[in-house]
């Protein structure tokens, strides 16, 4: 009997070590591990409709390093949170493809919040937190949305900001459903919350309603909820009182909401459609739900009714069907302001918990297996879509060829079909040779596509022409004895600047819609404007979006600035009298 208490003794170290090595903790350790190592090297990106998104982050990385703040120094459409993550990202690893540093830079944040999750729910079950866990690391780690814009596979560059919501309200919907320890709690809430409120304002909309589903359910205590909110707004005010970029951000966003009038009912129509697949098995679990536990709801109404009480109270919104109907609202409310996002993957802690809580407390095997069917249903679509979006692009570009390039650093590094590589050559020279019938179209309001900007050809195309826009620039500059140290692309992106170190434009916006995120210009961006060393303006093709933009800016170029060709593809207005070594005032 000694021998084998001596010898169980003797085996704890080893098994604590073993369980140590094969916690969710060390699980999610190693995984983010392995993406750092990733980021050494450039791995080069199957070429994706509206790749260009993420440019924006360059654009926005170079601004940063010159000192500008986001919303404060250049109107943003969303919070600077995420453009400061990839700057810091990308000074670790100035190897790192930017499509992946954008899309992994978050998990700076959500990395640690998830591993306080992990560390609460492991406790209890080792299992369970991997069953939250592992999808995370999915959602997190594939760089792909849940929607389709395009029939042919590739990288989704665009809607990043809308995926880093999606997986902040994932760790948040996992904390107030999981976590019982209220430090943690209330920890992993305040960094959520913060987050979500400077990466996108409309995901901190959707994370408050979570918290209040939480809350009066008596899941999100008062003081933890407190201690939360606390945090939160302790943040705020020392952000806004060093930087002034809380107002600034507002300021933004309410000025975008001006120039996006639409009604919200078709939006939230549309984003219900759009995410149908997912909506309908949630919505025929949510009245499921309601039926199973009418009884149970009705006898806790009519308690609290007679004896009001918080405990009474919680109890009457405890209940799985009212979790699940305001979480489902949440999400569609988020949704409605989006073009490519993660969906509704915060759904799957709650769907897993209901499941769970079924299969161990119903006696009932036709319900909990109907419960399990369409829990599953609405939990899956999310996950198959990206796990087959990324293998349809990876696997598809074996074939691709290398798009050719000496100017683009790392952002050059795409590979693209041959066929679709031969027709962006083919295109372009169209857009060249036959110039007069691409400005008809620009004339009649029509793109020469109805999806250019998601076509592969386009994308292709313009990366292309910037590097040889860029070639151009220098020979100018070489040739005139010149320096551009302000350069402003009139374009959806401006990664000049970063491609050359050079500078870009205060008070200039990033992200250049003018149909929805370019308020019209005042004072400082026309002054700003005026003082640019050099301003390009895409030729390849003409578009009626490209003339919007032109019209925006052109007043404040036309007195000050000359207009040259500068490429076949780049018209530029050069500054008058600009001369050797001079910067111009609004570098």
């Amino acid at each position: 009997m000694h021998a084998s208490t001596d010898l169980d003794a003797a085996a704890k170290p080893d098994n604590i070590a073993l369980a140590a090595i094969c916690s969710p903790l060390a699980g999610l350790a190693l995984a983010l591990a392995l993406l750092s190592l990733l980021l050494t090297v450039t791995i080069p990106q199957p070429i994706g409709p509206m790749f260009w998104d993420h440019y924006l982050y360059l654009d926005a990385a170079n601004r940063l390093a010159d000192g500008q703040i986001p919303s404060v120094d250049f109107f943003a459409p969303v919070g600077g949170f995420g453009y400061y993550l990839f700057t810091a990202l990308q000074s670790a690893f100035p190897n790192g493809h930017p499509l992946l540093l954008a899309s992994w830079c978050l998990l700076i944040v959500t990395g640690p919040l998830i591993g306080l999750v992990m560390l609460d729910i492991q406790k209890r079950s080792r299992a369970l937190a991997y069953a939250i866990l592992l999808p995370f690391l999915l959602f997190s780690v594939l760089p792909f949305n849940t929607g389709d814009f395009y029939p042919y596979p590739g990288s989704d560059g665009f809607g990043i900001y809308n995926r880093q919501v999606c997986q902040l309200l994932y760790v948040l919907a996992a904390a107030l459903i999981y976590v019982r320890s209220p430090r943690i709690l209330s920890t992993v809430v305040a960094g959520a919350m913060i987050a979500l409120f400077f990466v996108k304002i409309t995901g901190a909309v959707a994370g408050v309603i979570l918290c209040l589903t939480a809350f009066a359910a008596g899941r999100f205590g008062l003081r933890p909820a407190v201690a939360s909110a606390l945090i939160f707004f302790s943040v705020l005010a020392v952000i806004e009182l060093s930087l002034g970029a809380v107002s600034a951000y507002v300021a933004d966003i309410l000025a975008m909401l001006d120039v996006n009038d639409g009604s919200l009912l078709p939006r939230l129509f549309q984003a219900a459609s759009l995410n149908a697949g997912l909506l309908l098995p949630a919505g025929l679990l949510c009245l499921t739900l309601f039926f199973a536990n009418l009884p149970a709801f009705a006898a806790s109404l009519r308690a609290a009714c007679r004896r009001p009480s918080v405990v009474g109270m919680g109890q009457v919104f405890d209940q799985k069907f009212f979790w699940l109907a305001a979480f489902v609202v949440a999400g569609i409310l988020f949704e409605s302001q989006n073009t490519g996002s993660q969906a509704f993957i915060f759904l799957y802690p709650l769907l897993l918990k209901i499941a769970l809580d079924f299969a161990a407390n119903s006696t009932s095997k036709r319900l909990t297996i109907a419960v399990s069917l369409l829990a599953a249903a609405a939990a899956l679509p999310p996950m198959t879509v990206v796990a087959q979006k990324s293998a349809r692009a990876w696997v598809g570009a074996v074939n691709n060829v290398r798009i050719e390039s000496h100017n683009l650093k790392t952002m050059g590094a795409v590979n693209v079909r041959p066929i679709l590589a031969v027709r962006a050559e083919r295109m372009r020279d169209a857009y060249i040779t036959q110039r007069g019938a691409f400005d008809t179209l620009a004339d009649a309001g029509e793109l020469p596509s109805f999806l250019l900007y998601s076509d592969f050809d386009f994308q292709t195309a313009w990366l292309t022409n910037v590097d040889g826009a860029v070639d151009a620039l220098r020979a100018y500059e070489a040739a005139n004895g010149v320096r551009f140290e302000t350069i402003f692309n009139i374009d959806f992106a401006n990664p000049f600047p970063w491609l050359m170190d050079r500078h870009a434009p205060k008070r200039v916006a990033i992200g250049a819609d003018p149909f929805r995120a370019i308020p019209p210009p005042d004072a400082e961006v026309r002054a700003a404007v005026a003082a640019v060393d050099i301003a390009l303006v895409p030729t390849c093709p003409p578009t009626n979006v490209n003339r919007t933009l032109l019209a925006l800016y052109l007043p404040s170029l036309e007195a000050g600035h000359t207009r040259i060709t500068l490429t076949p593809c780049y018209d530029a207005f050069v500054r008058n009298g600009l001369r050797p070594g001079e910067t111009a005032a609004g570098s």
